[in-house]
């Protein structure tokens, strides 16, 4: 189902009705369920997106993703790695994180919690990597930043699509991804929850309530 609201973006006439066959012509099971992958859009029309942190593709593990980047059902345990590095640099900047691994909460203030490839093969990490889904993030980066909006690019995948954002008074931040491989490398002390809620507030508006 094409969120409504995002429904006029070019890649959903151009590039859905060839990526979609793709993605139904594969025999291996696919991850988020298909009435999920969209459900990051489905529960943030352009006009109230306020932060865009963006991911790369969604879990690979069954009954992880459900369609929103870093984001697990909430009986799911243990954690994701990447997600339980976000929650320790939470602790760390702001003394709190959220009691679950579903960020779905984050979404209903504004958060667009967004994978630059929306569908990956059940243990496959990066399996549809290539199938085109990376010009629907250039397209929805184009049209959220027509205003001034807080980006969070972890990692050097994210930061490729920065060049997507349109020319604003934005918050960008970029650091290293969470992931075991790379957050010692600097998404550790990064402080990203309070930077955004600082600059939120600056400009009048309401704080992220992170956990």
């Amino acid at each position: 189902m094409i969120p409504p609201a995002w429904a006029d973006l070019p890649f959903f006439s151009r590039d859905w009705p060839g990526l979609a066959a793709a993605i139904a012509a594969d025999p291996r099971p696919i991850l988020p369920p298909e009435h999920q992958r969209f459900a990051a859009l489905a529960l943030i029309p352009p006009a109230a997106v306020r932060v865009v942190i963006l991911g790369q593709d969604p879990y690979p593990t069954p009954g992880h993703a459900h369609g929103l980047a870093f984001s697990v059902e909430p009986d799911v345990r243990p954690l994701p790695r990447s997600l339980s590095n976000i929650f320790k640099e939470m602790e760390a900047d702001i003394g709190t994180r959220p009691e679950s691994g579903d960020l779905r909460f984050w979404a209903h203030q504004g958060v667009l919690l967004l994978n630059t490839c929306l569908s990956v093969p059940a243990g496959e990490a990066g399996g549809h990597a290539r199938l085109g889904w990376q010009r629907l993030a250039e397209e929805v980066l184009a049209r959220v930043s027509q205003r001034p909006t807080a980006f969070l690019l972890w990692g050097g995948h994210a930061q490729a699509l920065a060049r997507h954002i349109a020319p604003s008074d934005h918050l960008i931040l970029e650091s290293a991804h969470p992931s075991p491989l790379s957050a010692r490398r600097g998404f550790f002390g990064s402080r990203p929850f309070s930077r955004i809620n600082r600059w939120l507030v600056e400009r009048g508006e309401a704080p992220i309530r992170w956990a």
